[in-house]
């Protein structure tokens, strides 16, 4: 057996535990549980990475000094040199990969989180990995026991969040902006689910998500400062249109966002981006969207977006939408732009306090303007399918249809009153769009 030189200890004192028959190899586990074989003769003196690891760990946690990235690499391949001298170059830096991955990251979960290709991350019943690359959803191995449970406490703890019987329901996010959702037992039966969608580095121009005619559209609606809500089903596409389409927000105009989880990166550079707060352990300090809202409206926001409207926060953001706040935006879950303008009428019903329906009807009509629905349509393309003007004409459908897939039946007829931005001195001088387009079609000919 290995001994330590210092103290004559043994090196790995748990090593007898792994040993195997004669006529079996021993099995080092790799990211999902593909085991790497060695000769048998060797299993009774190189420990497994698991012991590799807690021996490491147990060494940081000695060490007053903390080690940056580059110094834990080093240290992992001294020691990985030690406890495998037999083994080849690419597995000794496959060890090292997936040692610091689970010192540093999210452990077997890490390479994919590095995969550009993936949109998408499912770990069912606690070990059992899936993964969705251009739409398509197929398995990528499995976590050993229990290891799921540590990669989320150690994304929770880092936020003060946590995950337990008492909370068995949790959301985050990882420091990129990836979506993290959990639930553990005993609400899942089979063991911990968890859900990473992915945060896109790279923007996405509204020229990728309709044809040319649709994409003039959807800029005009911004340019009006029209009140937009985006609907769609869950992973359509919303969040990503949602900041396509502010990418079309003046530079000079203030933008304040409010979001459950933080998703929104817009490319302005006057952004003032507010997020939810779960309650303490105690039960205290929880702040909804709804609190957020009614917050960022005395912050005197040229346009306000709000992430997703699920819940009574609707009538806030309703309200602020008809109280001089134009040009604002938000989600909706929905399935048509219909059944958007429908969940929102329920949605505002739930916090109306018994106001009639006809009234609610009438402020969202009046707060309103279109409606952007978008869909998958295959092999993780996301399109806008249609776009409507909400309109009170009598009629059942209650909106005006301005474009359906590729083909558009015209300009949007509502008009918002055009505000001058906070920084800009002379108001007289702020023109709308139309009156900027009159003005040098004017100059153009003469």
């Amino acid at each position: 057996m290995m001994q330590n030189e210092s103290s004559g200890r043994p090196l790995w004192p748990n090593c007898r535990s792994i040993q195997k028959s004669p006529e079996q190899s021993m099995q080092v586990s790799s990211p999902f549980g593909c085991p790497a074989h060695f000769p048998a003769h060797f299993g009774a003196f190189m420990p497994s990475l698991l012991e590799l690891e807690s021996s490491v760990r147990d060494e940081l946690a000695r060490n007053t000094h903390a080690l940056d990235r580059d110094a834990l690499r080093a240290l992992l391949e001294q020691r990985v040199l030690r406890s495998f001298p037999l083994s080849a170059e690419t597995e000794r830096r496959r060890y090292v990969a997936e040692l610091l991955a689970d010192l540093t990251g999210l452990g077997p979960l890490d390479e994919l989180l590095n995969d550009p290709q993936v949109d998408e991350i499912f770990v069912n019943a606690g070990c059992d990995v899936w993964v969705e690359r251009r739409g398509v959803v197929s398995r990528a191995g499995s976590l050993s026991c229990g290891k799921i449970d540590a990669l989320l406490e150690r994304i929770l703890s880092p936020l003060g969040r946590r995950a337990d019987r008492l909370h068995p329901i949790v959301d985050a996010r990882l420091p990129d902006g990836s979506r993290v959702s959990a639930i553990v037992a005993p609400l899942a039966v089979d063991g911990t689910c968890l859900s990473i969608r992915r945060f896109r580095l790279q923007r996405v121009a509204l020229g990728a998500f309709a044809d040319d005619d649709v994409e003039a559209l959807l800029g005009e609606l911004v340019e009006r400062r029209l009140n937009i809500v985006v609907t769609g089903a869950t992973s359509s596409g919303k969040t990503t249109l949602l900041n396509a389409l502010a990418s079309r927000i003046d530079a000079n105009e203030r933008i304040v966002t409010v979001e459950d989880t933080a998703e929104l990166r817009l490319v302005a550079e006057h952004v003032v981006r507010l997020e939810c707060r779960p309650a303490t352990a105690d039960g205290d300090g929880r702040i909804d969207i709804r609190d957020l809202v009614r917050a960022a409206l005395r912050l005197r926001p040229d346009r306000l977006v709000v992430g997703e409207a699920r819940g009574a926060e609707a009538l806030d953001m309703v309200q602020a939408m008809n109280t001089g706040h134009d040009g604002s935006m938000s989600t909706c879950h929905a399935n048509s732009p219909l059944d958007g303008l429908r969940r929102l009428e329920s949605m505002v019903l739930q916090a109306g306090d018994s106001m009639p329906l006809a009234a609610i009807r009438e402020q969202l009509h009046s707060s309103i303007d279109a409606i952007v629905h978008v869909q998958r349509v295959g092999a993780g393309v996301r399109r806008v399918s249609s776009v409507v003007e909400v309109c009170d004409d009598g009629s059942s459908e209650r909106v005006r249809w301005l474009a359906r897939g590729s083909d558009v039946f015209g300009a949007p007829v509502r008009e918002r009153r055009v505000v001058a931005p906070h920084n800009q001195t002379d108001p007289l001088r702020y023109r709308s769009p139309e009156t900027t387009r009159s003005v040098e079609k004017a100059e153009g000919s003469t």
